[in-house]
């Protein structure tokens, strides 16, 4: 990623990339997250109400979902993985456009890298399930029931994503990111951060992905025309 100075800027002090590859990351982040979120809808066997509470209906249902099932570990993991490219290089962006003294370079990359995390660890059974759910002789079927229910929560929680966002609606009122995408991050991220701390958090899901996606189009637009 190459870096030049604003006009006017002396050498040794702030520098602000003009590489745009850490959007294209968080744009593709996004639609992985997007894509994350429905193949994991799509796992919901422990949901369904003709077999909910029978473990071992529920455990049958899921090897039927192997496919789905292996859609969203993918999905999941691309979009965990493009989520940590993104908050690099938004740490980076940001930190040469804002005060050396500003927090909220560090604020919006650390509220990804916590996404970033939830993706990883709710992806993280897949191994063990998918392929135990074959043989169910091997499994006790309440384990595959608490399997459904962490895919159908952990990866959902995007809630820490509001906290990026409402740091670029801040970074806004310095120059740091254009006005509209400001207004998306105070609006989405207030949000995010409101479902965050009920007990609905998960639902953070619903709303983080498409968030990103929007902002990393707004970003490589605004940084193309720079």
């Amino acid at each position: 990623m190459t870096t030049t100075l604003e006009p006017g800027t002396a050498p040794g002090t702030s520098t602000v990339p003009t590489g745009r590859g850490w959007a294209v990351a968080g744009l593709v982040a996004g639609l992985s997250g997007i894509a994350s979120v429905a193949a994991s809808m799509g796992t919901g066997a422990v949901y369904e109400p003709g077999i909910a509470g029978d473990a071992p209906a529920i455990t049958e249902r899921l090897a039927e979902l192997t496919g789905q099932i292996m859609a969203f570990h993918v999905a999941t993991m691309v979009s965990a993985l493009l989520v940590v490219v993104f908050a690099a290089g938004l740490h980076r962006d940001l930190a040469g456009r804002l005060p050396t003294s500003s927090t909220l370079p560090m604020v919006a990359s650390s509220g990804l890298l916590l996404v970033a995390a939830a993706q990883l660890l709710g992806s993280g059974l897949t191994t063990e399930f998918v392929f135990g759910v074959q043989d169910p002789e091997q499994l006790v079927p309440e384990t595959a029931v608490l399997f459904g229910h962490w895919i159908g929560t952990i990866p959902w929680l995007w809630g820490t994503a509001g906290l990026t966002a409402v740091a670029l609606g801040l970074a806004s009122r310095a120059g740091g990111c254009p006005r509209w995408l400001g207004l998306l991050g105070y609006g989405l991220g207030g949000l995010m951060l409101l479902i965050a701390v009920s007990p609905l958090q998960y639902m953070a899901g619903m709303v983080g992905p498409v968030w990103l996606t929007v902002t990393a189009i707004g970003l490589l637009v605004s940084r193309r025309a720079r």
